[in-house]
């Protein structure tokens, strides 16, 4: 059994996204990322599908030339390989979930 709290602990730095892991098992990496208003993380892809949730804040999410406002409470999903990038238009937590359960069959 893992746990870890989103919620405690939050570091953000002024100008770059500050990225913890809060744990991993064989299946998933839960990550959370907190972002200072108008700090960016350039454009970037996993090798694993992914599910993004704004825990708090606000950001652009910016994915296939479309730029998306996500607030508290949004979610979305990627597949892998899918090149992304963030804006924090507010200081912001998210979650990331990477799943590791990606199979071709």
């Amino acid at each position: 059994m893992n746990s870890a709290s989103l919620l405690q602990d939050i570091e953000f730095h002024e100008s770059k996204p500050v990225v913890t892991v809060l744990f991993e098992t064989s299946f998933t990496k839960e990550i959370r990322i907190a972002m200072k208003a108008s700090t960016e993380m350039k454009k970037h892809q996993t090798s694993f599908p992914i599910v993004v949730e704004i825990v708090e804040g606000n950001i652009v999410f910016g994915v296939q030339n479309e730029k998306m406002n996500l607030g508290k409470g949004d979610l979305i999903a990627l597949e892998s390989s899918i090149p992304h990038d963030l804006k924090a238009l507010k200081d912001s937590i998210i979650r990331l979930n990477l799943s590791k359960n990606d199979q071709s069959e």
